[in-house]
């Protein structure tokens, strides 16, 4: 079974997370501590995600709601989340 990421959704979609996988950021400057950055902000494992909003241009930024919270990113930082569906 091939992995799915948070940038793999589109508007409505509602998934779980179960990880990250900061090494497919391409920015090896940004990616040190991107899973840190990303769990400070609420990003746990376990919890439910939607996607709330796409950007007009190439669909970013992102928002997604994740628990009671509603959190903006790139594109970027959603490859390296991991979840299911």
């Amino acid at each position: 079974m091939t992995a799915q990421y948070l940038s793999d959704l589109r508007k409505n979609d509602l998934a779980t997370v179960v990880g990250f996988s900061a090494g497919r950021c391409k920015d090896v400057e940004f990616a040190r501590d991107l899973e840190d950055r990303l769990l400070e902000v609420g990003f746990e494992e376990g919890l439910d995600i939607k996607v709330l909003h796409e950007g007009p241009v190439s669909r970013d930024p992102m928002a997604v709601r994740i628990g009671r919270t509603t959190i903006a990113l790139r594109r970027m930082e959603a490859d390296a989340v991991i979840i299911s569906r």
